[in-house]
């Protein structure tokens, strides 16, 4: 008999979560069935720096019966400072846009040949550029020497991994390749989407989410598994008061990581996935046909 999807559940949606398209340990498919297992309407895919999960993500969405909203985050600096971005709904083939994504995964592939390479010159000789490059695809990154460094029992842990060789100023760092979070701002907007600032709670500093606002930010994730009821409450506030989207997501990299957290547990109303569309030049162009 042909299974016929039931209608989605009215109104969740969770709009950041990663696959092992960067540094999750779910496929796309397997992420967004997960989602639909927890009776989310919609679930976004984010992956760093690529958008090469979201054909797989689409096909289990539609046969799921649930929404898939196109996302990517993007990595930015301000000094020491991480501030990532995500882009929804935007044109991936848009030439700036195509470029910029190549750019930022070229530059995470020769980051972790650094890392290996400083790795091998204190004596960690049996770490495999090779391997990590496999775990990690297109957007691999310093998660994936440390699940190789835990392989081959330099290290008990992920944790440990981080603490000792790959931190800012431990012996194996070597610095992410440089984007400005208005470079990012502005090239989602160039590609039609709509740029959110990720967990602002994360930052550590708020003149940033300031920075980010005249920058041309769209929307604020407010609602986000690392923040607390106050942080929550601070950035929805904020974000209602400068007229940008208040979003939300869980982070979630899938089971089996550093931790676990299911999709859903942090969600939106299904309202702002339809808000995101309408902020979206590439949606209102395709007309809701995106390929």
């Amino acid at each position: 008999m042909e299974h016929i999807p039931m209608p989605p559940p009215a109104g969740r949606a969770d709009l950041h979560n990663h696959t092992t398209v960067s540094d999750g340990t779910l496929s796309p498919a397997e992420q967004v069935r997960w989602a639909a297992a927890q009776g989310l309407a919609a679930v976004a895919i984010t992956d760093h720096d690529s958008i090469g999960g979201w054909a797989e993500a689409r096909a289990a969405a539609q046969e799921a019966g649930i929404e898939f909203v196109p996302g990517v985050e993007l990595s930015t600096e301000v000094g020491k400072i991480e501030v990532h971005i995500l882009g929804y709904y935007l044109d991936p083939d848009e030439p700036g846009m195509a470029e910029l994504l190549r750019r930022m995964r070229g530059g995470r592939r020769n980051r972790v040949a650094q890392v290996v390479a400083k790795l091998h010159e204190l004596g960690l000789r049996e770490v495999s550029l090779e391997r990590i490059l496999e775990r990690g695809g297109e957007s691999v990154g310093r998660p994936h020497v440390a699940a190789e460094l835990v392989e081959i029992g330099a290290v008990g842990s992920l944790k440990e991994a981080f603490e000792r060789f790959l931190d800012r100023g431990r012996p194996a760092y070597v610095p992410r390749p440089k984007l400005e979070p208005a470079e990012a701002i502005a090239a989602v907007r160039r590609a039609g989407g709509v740029p959110v600032l990720a967990h602002p709670g994360l930052i550590g500093d708020d003149r940033w989410v300031h920075e980010a606002i005249a920058a041309g930010i769209m929307g604020i994730e407010a609602y986000h598994t690392d923040h607390d009821d106050r942080q929550r409450a601070h950035y929805a506030r904020w974000g209602r008061e400068a007229g940008l989207l208040v979003t939300g997501g869980t982070d979630s990299h899938g089971p089996r990581g550093t931790r676990t957290v299911l999709p859903g547990s942090v969600n939106v109303s299904l309202e702002v996935v339809e808000k995101l569309k309408a902020l979206s030049a590439w949606y209102q162009r395709a007309g809701g046909a995106l390929a």
